[in-house]
């Protein structure tokens, strides 16, 4: 697998107003960072759409994108309508981001149902047909047992050709193996397949387990494993001189011993020398290029970014 250059977005999702928001934005360009990422829930945060219309509108280079649009929450027509507008309006900085859904609390509080988990996957795989056939053009007619399109034309046509970036999260092997088949870019996650951020969820972010996972990537991408774009959410990542004691600190919260929570490439924790060497380390073991930064440390990582960013 040839080695890509790093890059690295952050992901917000909350701001006690516009001024708040559009200076975030700002910021996360000037130190750097490739990309604006939001998640899609109904709790505490923005809207994504017009939050990442919002952000683009006020940088130049910065890029924006989902991680991840729930699939269930939006029909993907809709979606890819929306996100080609973003595209268009922000000179081609759009990147979408598409999964299963997992979040319960999400699904109760609104009243959209929960299906099981191989339902929620294979309408993804087909939202990802319908997305896909609307970014690229021409007249569109799509069949599946949950959307169907009729000679429709995705209009407008995105900047970013041949189509925008098409990201696909998650953390289980279906998911992947699909991920691996269709998308640009993949996330790797979790599984969370229980629906919540449990100690049972955490253990499957393992160094093992994601070498595990990079490998149904592999054999279900076969010959275009090379060019997709592996990358993953570090959430939680501290700048310290005391390595070892802040990693059994943080083991705590993730369930895990301290050299676990070393190992896995869901945290960062070391002085900048020690986390520039340990993302270096992972993009030769796992394939990891794309890292994103989650729970509001990208200030913390600016001089992270600044040594490794297109390396």
């Amino acid at each position: 697998m040839p080695m890509r250059p790093f890059r690295f977005g952050a992901q917000a999702g909350a701001a006690t107003s516009g001024a708040a928001w559009t200076e975030k934005a700002r910021r996360l360009e000037d130190i750097g960072y490739s990309t604006m990422f939001m998640p899609d829930h109904f709790g505490d945060q923005l809207a994504p759409v017009p939050a990442l219309a919002t952000a683009a509108a006020v940088t130049t280079t910065l890029r924006v994108g989902s991680l991840v649009f729930d699939n269930d929450y939006k029909h993907p027509l809709i979606l890819a309508k929306e996100a080609a507008t973003i595209d268009v309006l922000s000179g081609g900085r759009m990147e979408l981001g598409l999964g299963a859904g997992w979040m319960t609390t999400d699904y109760e509080e609104s009243g959209i149902p929960l299906d099981p988990v191989g339902t929620r996957i294979d309408r993804m795989a087909e939202g990802l047909a319908v997305i896909k056939g609307m970014l690229a053009g021409g007249p569109f007619s799509y069949e599946g047992r949950h959307y169907r399109i009729t000679n429709h034309t995705g209009t407008p046509k995105p900047v970013q050709q041949p189509r925008l970036p098409i990201m696909v999260g998650g953390g289980g092997k279906r998911v992947l193996s699909i991920a691996a088949r269709e998308a640009d870019i993949i996330s790797v996650n979790f599984a969370m397949h229980g629906g919540a951020i449990t100690r049972e969820a955490l253990l499957t972010g393992t160094s093992d387990a994601t070498k595990e996972k990079v490998g149904w990537i592999r054999d279900a991408a076969g010959d275009r494993f090379d060019d997709i774009e592996l990358g993953t959410t570090v959430f939680a990542a501290t700048v310290t001189e005391d390595r070892e004691q802040m990693a059994e600190v943080l083991g705590g919260g993730f369930g895990m011993a301290g050299e676990d929570v070393l190992a896995t490439p869901h945290a960062l924790v070391g002085s900048v020398g020690q986390i520039v060497e340990d993302l270096q380390r992972r993009r030769e073991e796992y394939g990891f290029s794309y890292v994103v930064f989650s729970g509001g440390s990208e200030e913390a990582m600016a001089a992270v970014v600044a040594q490794l960013a297109g390396t």
